[in-house]
């Protein structure tokens, strides 16, 4: 009797899985991905640069030695010198009472973390305006005491800490979930007080996030411009920050000066987006440390 087993085998062939795109839809989506990241990203970034240096680098050099530009770069940087290490504090703790605790208004709490990014920064802004204005019940009382909130420096930080505070919150908080409480109780077990126990374990698991917070923050500190608008006054050479300045200039038609100065944003921008992507390999590489534990 012929051996009729072959005939009732399945066949060898590979079948294409449901879930898997022809070779022609995938490079569809590719295209048209890249496609509209050069014309909505990568185009507007090209001209600031090319209108930047339009008119040579002797006139763009001129433009960013202008003292109201001098003067515009400091504030920038002032403003994300103060407002970034008091948000690095603020989001430190609270992700770390967020993670490690369980207490009432736990939700609550998060909650108000994430406000800024559901509010307007002009809404902000003007918050921050009927607090601290002259019609304000605080407004003339700072007035008799010569301090000064809104149309100077501590207003514009007040505006710029309200709209980054969520970001070194906002990346910490998942991160110390995951990691739980674990080390930290074995720490406090063996004796380590609370500033050790964080020093020694909670801040080195926590670091790469933490940069990447911080890096985030800055970059927005340093960007902003609704609420920074409002509090400000536009009083040039003394409130007025890097976006802020750019209006200015290019509302003058000197748009030699304003694409330079939003040249230095948009470098800002590109080093960001570096600093951004060695982070996200530096925690996607376990260190020589984690290795050795794996391969043990």
């Amino acid at each position: 009797m012929a051996d009729l087993r072959g005939y009732y085998e399945p066949e060898a062939a590979e079948t294409a899985s449901p879930v898997t795109e022809s070779l022609r839809a995938r490079l569809a989506l590719m295209l048209a991905a890249f496609l509209f990241l050069g014309v909505f990203l990568v185009l507007p970034l090209i001209v600031v640069f090319v209108e930047a240096f339009s008119k040579g680098a002797g006139t763009f050099l001129e433009a960013l030695s202008d003292s109201d530009t001098r003067s515009a770069i400091r504030l920038t940087l002032l403003v994300a010198a103060i407002s970034v290490p008091l948000n690095l504090v603020f989001g430190v703790a609270a992700a770390w009472a967020i993670a490690k605790f369980e207490f009432k208004g736990k939700a609550f709490l998060i909650t108000l973390i994430d406000l800024p990014f559901s509010v307007s920064p002009v809404i902000s802004g003007l918050v921050y305006v009927l607090l601290f204005g002259a019609g304000s019940t605080l407004g003339p009382w700072l007035k008799t005491h010569g301090i000064e909130i809104l149309f100077a420096v501590p207003g514009i930080v007040l505006a710029t800490v309200f709209v980054t505070f969520p970001f070194v919150a906002r990346e910490l908080i998942p991160l110390m979930q995951e990691q739980g409480t674990g080390d930290e109780e074995a720490a406090l077990s063996l004796g380590a007080s609370g500033w050790q126990t964080f020093r020694h374990v909670t801040l080195p698991n926590i670091k790469w996030g933490l940069l990447y917070g911080v890096l985030l923050c800055n970059a927005r500190a340093m960007g902003e411009f609704g609420a920074v608008s409002v509090v400000s006054g536009h009083i040039r050479g003394l409130t007025n920050t890097m976006p802020l300045h750019v209006e200015i200039l290019y509302n003058e038609y000197n748009a030699a000066g304003a694409f330079a100065v939003a040249s230095l944003l948009a470098g800002l921008a590109l080093v960001t987006l570096v600093l951004k992507t060695l982070l996200k390999c530096a925690t996607a590489t376990p260190s020589p440390e984690d290795a050795a534990t794996d391969q043990g």
